[in-house]
């Protein structure tokens, strides 16, 4: 774990807690947009999540457990308004006029409600998972065995809640198997991408956060 000046912590927290609400806003517009891969059914937001878990298993390796849980207690609230908000207004991928704010939306509401609860107890499952190996001499069993447990939670959470004799006749018929596909895709994109993406990420973070203390984090 590093040690940083104030400014330094701050100015990570603010980017770090800003780059989770912008995933978690896009994921819960492009989950209310499903499609079909070779006959089974999912949504957009399999391919986005998944970015939230590594940038939150590099905030543990980086600047430890209690940086990465202010950032996710920084994050859910402002995350559930602007979802709720971005889910109202643009419904199934369609404007909808700022009318429709007027009225409150209990499908939109449900499913930025269940992203929250999710959220919130799969990324503290990935930071405990995290925390609790990321000393072996097993560099990639950390973020596997985070990302396998805390993708699991956050999947059967966030699609039991929102979709559970659900309005949408849809979602309610199929939400199981989105489910089920839309954990597997998040694996894939997450161990799939995890190397060149952590890569990337830290080199950013060694470049706008810790510019003044030049450290070499792959090394850490």
């Amino acid at each position: 774990m590093l040690t940083l000046s104030t400014a330094q912590f701050r100015r990570a927290l603010i980017l770090l807690s800003g780059f989770h609400i912008l995933v978690i806003c896009a994921s819960n517009y492009l989950v209310q947009l499903p499609f079909q891969i070779a006959g089974l059914h999912t949504t957009w937001g399999a391919f986005s999540f998944p970015f939230v878990y590594l940038a939150s298993d590099l905030t543990v390796r980086i600047f430890g457990q209690d940086a990465a849980r202010r950032i996710i207690f920084r994050a859910m609230l402002p995350a559930l308004v602007i979802s709720y908000l971005v889910g109202v207004l643009f419904h199934q991928g369609d404007f909808q006029g700022a009318q429709t704010l007027s009225e409150f939306n209990t499908l939109v509401f449900r499913i930025a409600f269940a992203s929250f609860a999710a959220y919130l107890l799969g990324q503290l499952m990935d930071i405990r998972v995290f925390a609790h190996l990321r000393r072996s001499a097993s560099w990639w069993l950390a973020p596997t065995a985070s990302t396998l447990i805390g993708n699991l939670l956050d999947t059967l959470v966030f699609f039991g809640l929102a979709f559970y004799a659900s309005s949408d006749d849809f979602m309610a018929r199929h939400w199981p198997e989105i489910a089920t596909v839309d954990y597997g895709f998040k694996l894939v994109v997450s161990l799939g991408l995890f190397l060149p993406a952590y890569g990337l990420l830290l080199k950013y973070l060694q470049d706008k956060i810790l510019h003044e203390t030049p450290v070499n984090l792959l090394s850490r």
